[in-house]
């Protein structure tokens, strides 16, 4: 039988590192309910202020839930992941921060929103709701190579994926490097368009319901998942897109986003970094074309219907 195990914030972590001792020992096939904090490892309040960006401590972010030990498995097994929930806790934030993000040097201060989560979505401005259709930003497990790895950014082991694919009812395979596993979570979003382009998304704590199986010796690189597919199931009335062309894939990315940023602000009335911040939660960054050298094309998908006047 199948057992149910609970696993608090009260300990988290700020590195992946395979000498962290487990805090939980589980059976495959065993659901774990773990508490995660926000982003910001609570630097960030409903109370903040946009000043308070530019104070951020970088090695408390992305706190991690766990590690959790999986009995059984071992290097060249499969750590599957099925997310079976994820409750937002009535508000989250994203924020422009000095230094960072995909325009940084074009938005050097920063900037905070607020935001008040309910049911389905969440109101941006009026006349603005954004779906929301929470993730977690980072899942994964110990790495095989020793010492401390950060947690900004993703790796074999997993990491910061960002990927807004990995909701409720997905199933995330991760490549078991170290006995146990050692499996943590943690950075939930309540939305975020692919891309991530400010840095943040709507990034808030969660309540996450995951069960941890394992896949025997079969033996993957980097992290797979099948996803039941919510990418459009909200956008229904199609989408405003920007694209840019170029030889190199991240400058292209970086110009259909300051096209977006150009649009949102000229037509719909909000100042540059309103319009990169909701960039960041709602467009889609997406490769159109990579066959036809030397330029492939860039493409920015905002969906028409988080316009609500």
């Amino acid at each position: 039988m199948s057992k149910e195990h609970y696993l608090d914030s009260s300990a988290v972590h700020n590195v992946w590192d395979n000498s962290i001792e487990p805090r939980l020992h589980i059976d495959p096939g065993d659901t774990v309910i773990f508490e995660c904090v926000d982003a910001s490892g609570q630097q960030v309040t409903p109370d903040s202020q946009a000043s308070d960006l530019t104070q951020l401590d970088f090695g408390k972010v992305n706190p991690l839930t766990g590690p959790v030990y999986v009995d059984g498995a071992e290097p060249g097994d499969t750590l599957k992941v099925e997310i079976l929930d994820l409750k937002h806790k009535g508000w989250g934030w994203t924020g422009i921060i000095p230094g960072f993000g995909l325009l940084a040097d074009e938005f050097p201060e920063p900037y905070l929103k607020i935001w008040q989560l309910e049911e389905g979505s969440a109101e941006f401005k009026p006349g603005i709701r954004i779906p929301l259709e929470p993730f977690c930003g980072s899942m994964g497990v110990a790495p095989r190579v020793d010492g401390p790895i950060g947690t900004v950014a993703p790796t074999e082991h997993g990491g910061n994926l960002d990927t807004r694919g990995l909701v409720k009812g997905t199933v995330l395979y991760l490549p078991v490097w170290v006995p146990g596993a050692l499996f943590s979570c943690g950075d939930c979003h309540a939305a975020q368009g692919d891309g991530e382009v400010c840095g943040t998304g709507i990034e808030s704590p969660m309540t996450v319901t995951l069960r941890l199986g394992l896949v025997k010796g079969a033996s993957i690189s980097e992290f797979r998942f099948e996803t039941p597919s919510p990418l459009t199931k909200t956008d229904t009335q199609g989408y405003y897109v920007t694209t840019a062309h170029g030889p190199d894939l991240y400058k292209n990315a970086q110009q259909a986003i300051r096209y977006m940023v150009d649009y949102l602000s000229a037509e719909h009335g909000l100042t540059r970094p309103e319009a990169y911040a909701l960039c960041s939660v709602a467009v889609d960054l997406k490769i159109s074309e990579i066959v036809d050298a030397p330029n492939f094309i860039v493409s920015a998908y905002l969906p028409k219907s988080i316009f609500t006047a």
